[in-house]
């Protein structure tokens, strides 16, 4: 063999090998923990229910986490549904009963077709639209769940604000 046809041959067989190995290693992927996020969302909901003189708390709850992890995940993935309506039909209502929470349910939306999304977004949208400010401030609404959620191109968020029964 020739010097040349040599040099060629390694780097035929190193590309190849190169290929094979990227293609069984894993590539990294990227997972957000978004629970700053969401104790930050929180205690904005906090911070207006005290503005409007709400005598009691609001509390976390984990069933009203669970149904606005269950909206977050189905708004997602669904382009094609962007508020309270899950793919299933399912509303507010239906998910924080099935997650076991018995009073009565209002409910939060904010999306960014984004990456990413912050708590001044989240505000943007929802203390300048009159039903979900009132969703916010309702003293009633003692019992709150939060959760969010990003991919590439979209970032969601969704509160779920209950009134124990």
């Amino acid at each position: 063999m020739t010097p040349t046809m040599t040099t060629r041959r390694r780097a035929l067989i190193l590309s190849s090998l190169l290929a094979v190995a990227a293609g069984t290693v894993a590539m990294p992927t990227a997972h957000a923990d978004n629970k700053r996020l969401n104790s930050s969302v929180f205690g904005n909901i906090y911070t207006a229910q005290k503005q409007n003189g709400c005598p009691t708390d609001p509390r976390l709850d984990g069933r009203l986490v669970d149904a606005a992890q269950r909206q977050t995940l189905d708004l997602l993935n669904n382009h094609d549904i962007n508020g309270d309506i899950g793919t299933d039909g399912s509303t507010p209502q239906d998910r924080a009963q099935a997650a076991g929470f018995a009073g009565q349910v209002a409910e939060t939306v904010a999306i960014n077709q984004s990456l990413a999304i912050n708590g001044i977004d989240i505000l943007g949208q929802w203390w300048w639209d009159p039903p979900s400010r009132a969703a916010m401030q309702d003293c009633s609404h003692t019992a709150i769940g939060v959760w969010s959620e990003n991919s590439l191109d979209r970032s969601v968020v969704v509160a779920v604000y209950g009134t124990p029964a």
